[in-house]
């Protein structure tokens, strides 16, 4: 089994043209093949808690996560391996080859990082009790790609983990170290370019775009509804499970077959974190980038939802907020869902 995860504008990288001298990608690419973590060891045997706040943080109820007969869920493979804040043990984390590799990017001038993707196969299930063990390599570094976010390299590690010294699974993970691009004053709005000016009409208009929401076969019933004023859950047909976000399965009993159901709009903040860096004045109400509220809404319904908070200040914003939907139009072409407090709420 495979899973597959990452962002889309980074790794639309495209090579620097091949003639372009690049003599710190020969150094790089010596690094491919060698160590990146070794002789790790997970610091906790697979275990039920850890799969059980997994599952509520995911709002996966499948039955196979629960119960004497629990597995972990596949997806979870990486965080057994994580060494939290302490970090592993000395000799077992990070090996001096990756931090000599990421070294030689940050003294080139390429301090940024962002990952990318990340990419999982699964050899077998994992049950509470195995103990894991992992190994990780530098794969591979790419030559030198431009990106939206600016130019830099990609770093590309392999960690393949075991349980109780058996083969359970890969783990792909890649990193685009990379020097931010910088924008050209005359890209940027009146207001951006001086922020002392009022902001008029015209120039709320120039200011940057919100990200276009990917719209695939999986999702399109969701963006329909929003295009008629309509927030719509998934319902399984077999069980009447609702969920949401969108999935082509139920969680709860692998059923295929659903219809929706229409949110009453009503809902309270369950949690939320406010945005104060980096600046991005398209999700701002006023336009001037931050900071601004993002919370996660739990519906009347029972299922959640992330979302822009408006109505009130973002340090208004509180765990158990009462908020009603709305639906804001951003610019000409893009309506999204957003949730209204009052103050006095």
């Amino acid at each position: 089994m495979r899973d597959v995860r990452g962002g889309q504008d980074a790794r639309d990288g495209q090579d620097v043209p091949a003639d372009a001298p690049d003599p710190l990608y020969e150094r790089l690419t010596a690094y491919a093949g060698r160590p990146a973590a070794t002789a790790g060891t997970g610091k906790d045997p697979v275990n039920l808690p850890m799969i059980r706040h997994w599952c509520e943080a995911m709002g996966d109820t499948s039955p196979a996560y629960q119960g004497p007969d629990a597995v972990a869920p596949p997806t979870m493979l990486q965080a057994w391996t994580m060494g939290g804040l302490a970090g592993h043990s000395h000799g077992t984390g990070r090996s001096a080859a990756y931090d000599e590799l990421l070294g030689l990017l940050d003294g080139a001038g390429y301090t940024s990082v962002v990952a990318t993707d990340c990419e999982q196969e699964y050899l077998r299930p994992l049950r509470p009790g195995d103990r894991i063990t992992f190994d990780a390599v530098i794969e591979a570094v790419s030559r030198r790609k431009t990106t939206k976010l600016g130019t830099g390299y990609f770093v590309t590690t392999r960690m393949d983990v075991r349980a109780d010294g058996e083969p359970a699974g890969t783990h792909r993970f890649r990193i685009l170290k990379y020097r931010p691009a910088q924008r050209n004053p005359a890209q940027r709005s009146p207001a951006q370019r001086n922020p002392e000016q009022p902001r008029t009409a015209k120039a709320k208009h120039e200011a940057p775009l919100r990200p276009r929401p990917v719209i695939n076969r999986d999702n399109a019933g969701f963006w329909a509804g929003v295009a008629e004023h309509r927030l719509l859950i998934q319902r399984c047909s077999g069980c009447a499970t609702l969920r949401f976000p969108w999935l082509p399965g139920c969680n709860a009993c692998a059923g295929q077959e659903w219809d929706t159901v229409e949110a009453s709009g009503e809902g309270t903040v369950f949690s939320h974190v406010v945005m104060h860096h980096p600046s991005f004045p398209a999700f701002d109400p006023s336009g001037e980038g931050g900071p601004y509220a993002v919370a996660l809404i739990e519906l009347a319904e029972g299922v959640r939802i992330v979302g822009n908070v408006v109505g009130v200040p973002y340090d208004k914003v509180r765990i158990g907020l009462p908020v009603r939907l709305e639906f804001l139009r951003t610019d000409p072409d893009l309506e999204l869902p957003v949730f209204r407090a009052s103050e006095g709420g």
